[in-house]
């Protein structure tokens, strides 16, 4: 059955007329980006809408404080729906697809009539009546989507960025639990792959923490690359189109309304056509990936076997592991952690060839630089969270595992070399291992150490502590 004729209203552009659906607060230039973008066939990320709304947010302010609207109840609808927009409760009509050619200006000009027909909404009007309210001369004036385009993604990346980082402190708290709760536990160390000398259970757990440690560091100082913004630079960072005043309010405004210490880019040129601070973020974004791909091995290895492989460790049973093998139980979570990693990996390779492709005064892939940097900020949050919930905190150690490969390993020779010297301790291996018998048995029943002694030589302070007492 066709539709009725008042189920559309008519638009136009510079290319001709199109109908947009009545009760849509998008207009025909978002119309036309749908008809022309299908590639990803998923949504702009919330946390880039979001964005998008403070940005436009700030130009509209500056231009209300500038007198450029001379009806106060337009601006203040204007600024309204700028909010809303921000606060997340107008981002069902951002339709446009994440992947979209011309440097996201398919995005800018989604929220610009997104914004100009909630203003008109807002106003008593109808929508499409852009006489009162234009998406290009009231909603996007002084501005391009060269300048609004990155400094939204710029901020999005932040908002992103603080939250990634809370997690990964979280996660290092849990390791750095675990490190005191397996102080304790002597161990097998290994170095590639083969027994090497002993250790502690909470030895291995602190060094996670550090390495976690250090990929919060990083993270956190990812603000300060992002902070640079050339907001107010328009088409290619000359600002034509803005006035002076627009320009230099511009970064200060976005600071006020966000809180986040933005500084204007002293060559806003620069700011525009180049784009390598996001492969720099996504470089550490990738350190951290690394790390997480580490320790999620770790735990399959440790926990592996059970019975059959080392068990040194068990993590929480949270599936069922196999559907033809009874009783199995596969360490899903650090698979999943695993993937992710190798995703953002991925993704970082993509965000720098893009970045090497821009042209001139311009990168026009910038939304597949937005979409996979933030993506790999989302994956690492969500998998630094699901990691420590589902798997760091509920780990527990198998120590009597421990103890059984201790006591069945030449790593325990080590621990004797400084007492008994090296051929001493050499022939006792060989000859633990032509008897079948464990090096302890060995030791002790040769006189060469106490039971008492021995097992002084293997606690848990004599194999952590830094270096021999002299």
């Amino acid at each position: 059955m066709a539709e009725k004729a008042t189920d559309y209203r008519i638009e136009s552009d510079l290319l001709g007329e199109r109908q947009v659906p009545a009760e849509a607060m998008y207009g025909i230039h978002t119309v036309r980006a749908v008809e022309n973008f299908s590639i990803a066939r998923r949504p702009v990320c919330e946390g880039l809408i979001r964005a998008y709304g403070m940005v436009k947010l700030a130009a509209a302010e500056i231009n209300r404080l500038l007198h450029f609207w001379e009806d106060d109840a337009k601006a203040e609808a204007i600024c309204r729906a700028c909010r809303e927009l921000s606060e997340g409760l107008l981002s069902e009509w951002i339709i446009v697809d994440e992947l979209q050619g011309g440097a996201g200006t398919s995005l800018n000009m989604n929220v610009n009539e997104v914004i100009a027909n909630r203003a008109l909404q807002l106003l008593g009007k109808a929508f499409g009546d852009y006489d009162t309210v234009s998406p290009l001369d009231d909603i996007n004036r002084h501005q391009s989507t060269n300048d609004t385009y990155p400094t939204a993604l710029k901020l999005a990346a932040i908002w992103a960025i603080r939250g990634l980082e809370e997690k990964v402190v979280a996660l290092q708290e849990a390791f750095q639990i675990k490190e005191k709760d397996f102080a304790h536990v002597v161990k097998v160390g290994r170095t590639q792959m083969q027994d090497a000398v002993l250790t502690t259970l909470g030895r291995e757990m602190s060094a996670y923490a550090e390495a976690l440690g250090r990929d919060r560091w990083r993270i956190y100082k990812c603000e300060e690359r992002l902070r640079v913004i050339s907001l107010g630079g328009t088409a290619i960072g000359s600002g034509l189109g803005a006035p002076r005043k627009f320009i230099f309010r511009a970064t200060d405004t976005l600071r006020e309304l966000t809180g986040i210490g933005f500084a204007r880019n002293e060559n806003l040129t620069d700011g525009t056509q180049n784009v390598d601070v996001f492969v720099e973020v996504s470089g550490i974004l990738k350190a951290a990936a690394s790390t997480l791909m580490k320790i999620a091995s770790d735990l399959r290895l440790l926990s592996s076997g059970p019975e059959a492989g080392l068990g040194e460790i068990r993590l929480p049973e949270v599936q069922a592991g196999s559907s033809i093998m009874p009783g199995k139980i596969n360490p899903v979570i650090p698979e999943a952690v695993t993937q992710a990693a190798l995703q953002v990996m991925g993704n970082d390779g993509v965000i720098a060839h893009a970045a090497g492709m821009g042209s001139l005064e311009l990168n026009p892939f910038l939304p597949l630089i937005g979409k996979n940097l933030l993506e790999n900020i989302g994956l690492l949050s969500r998998s630094v969270e699901m990691l420590r919930i589902k798997c760091v905190e509920g780990l527990e150690a198998d120590e009597a595992r421990c103890r059984v490969h201790v006591d069945g390993s030449t790593a325990v020779a080590t621990a004797l070399v400084e007492v008994l010297g090296y051929e001493v301790v050499s022939d006792l291996v060989k000859s633990a291992q032509t008897s079948g018998r464990t090096l302890r048995e060995v030791v002790i029943s040769s006189g060469k150490l106490s039971a008492e002694e021995f097992e002084a030589l293997i606690a848990p302070e004599a194999v952590c502590r830094l270096g021999s007492p002299g």
